[in-house]
């Protein structure tokens, strides 16, 4: 297939560059795991022990919301519903060591506040409600947040209940959780939106959002804690700066203000070292090429979505592109239709691998029309 090598052209549309600098590396944290993803594009920006297989506690509560949102999506649940609390609900949150939102068995309550339970108050009695509201039981529900991980590409996540109680079979790792906190940020804004509420009172309790980051960086709109004795203190957490969002994931750090520190540090790392760039917009021509026996002659090839990349500051001049396209391209062809790839890479390192198609239909062109281009093709013209 003929290759398109280095844009040149592409440095005019990337940020300048100021004095050349190296990156340092990642800031030394005590978490026993972490990733940093940058949201707009899905890389990581740094990580250590990303599919570490772990406990993820009260992070959990971030696939329960998440699933939550998809069935009012898909208007099989609302923020109206009134939830019936049961006694298994309610017990959930009579050990003063868990996490819960007092609710009272036997009473109704809008899903709209368990939600804001579960989320900022990070209850535990809430999440069962809302499991068996949603699925009639927790095991029920479970399957349906393993349903939702397997979708999202969370290949190395399995959930056993709602609340993220330690329970055997129950795991995740810090690119699952980055992950999903990419695709809820992505899928449900208005729904992420609550992770950014500093507190919720219900029952006349009122009770503090756990995410330290909420009140220290005005950056910050979530995302959640956890904590058992398994898990140690995590947080994921997400910060948006000049338009720009970054999601971090701690896990195993050893207090509450640790956690806190670790997920700031990577954060404040990746703002300060790393930007995101856009190479094309959707539909924007990459590359125009030669069709034959259609009614037109040429046709511009380029990305069916806007392409961006997350690189070092200092790095956009190292930035290559590869252009693959199938030769020679017959009409008809349809718009949006695959004809190869394109390929970014920084260095030698492969940042990402895209889908180019065609950004118009060329219909096929009358008999004559084809009788000439069959001519040009079999002379190579």
């Amino acid at each position: 297939m003929p290759r398109l090598r280095l844009l040149v052209a592409l440095l005019a549309v990337l940020p300048a560059v100021a004095a050349a600098r190296s990156v340092p590396e990642a800031p030394p944290l005590q978490a026993e795991a972490y990733v940093l993803m940058d949201a707009a594009t899905g890389q990581i920006i740094a990580e250590h022990a990303p599919d570490e297989r772990r406990s993820p506690a009260s992070i959990t509560k971030v696939m329960t919301s998440y699933v939550a949102f998809e069935e009012i999506a898909a208007d099989r649940a609302s923020m109206d519903n009134r939830v019936l609390i049961s006694e298994k609900a309610w017990r959930q949150g009579i050990d003063s060591t868990q996490s819960r939102m007092f609710i009272e068995v036997g009473t109704l309550v809008k899903l709209e506040d368990l939600l804001r339970g579960i989320i900022v108050q990070s209850g535990n009695d809430a999440s069962v409600a809302v499991a068996e509201h949603l699925a009639g039981s927790q095991a029920g529900f479970a399957s349906m947040m393993n349903a939702a991980a397997e979708r999202l590409g969370m290949e190395n996540s399995q959930f056993q209940n709602a609340s993220g109680m330690p329970e055997e079979g129950h795991y995740s790792t810090a690119g699952d959780i980055a992950k999903l906190v990419r695709a809820h940020i992505r899928d449900f804004p208005e729904g992420y939106a609550i992770y950014s509420e500093k507190e919720f009172t219900y029952n006349d309790i009122r009770q503090f959002n756990r995410n330290r980051l909420l009140w220290r960086d005005d950056s910050v709109d979530g995302v959640k804690t956890g904590y058992t004795s398994e898990s140690g203190y995590c947080l994921a957490s997400s910060a948006v700066r000049d338009g720009r969002r970054l999601i971090s994931v701690v896990l195993g750090t050893p207090s509450p203000d640790q956690r806190t520190q670790d997920s700031l540090a990577l954060l404040n790392y990746g703002f300060r070292f790393f930007d995101t760039v856009t190479l094309f917009a959707a539909g924007e021509s990459v590359q125009t090429r030669a069709v034959y026996g259609g009614e037109q002659s040429e046709l511009a090839v380029g990305l069916g979505e806007a392409l961006q990349v997350t690189v070092p500051r200092d790095a956009t001049d190292r930035l290559s592109l590869d252009a693959e396209i199938r030769s020679p391209l017959q009409a008809p062809i349809a718009a949006g239709e695959r004809l190869g790839t394109l390929t970014v890479r920084l260095d030698d390192e492969t940042l990402r691998v895209e889908p180019l198609v065609a950004t118009e239909a060329v219909p096929q062109g009358g008999i004559f029309k084809r009788l000439v281009d069959a001519v040009r093709l079999r002379l190579g013209v």
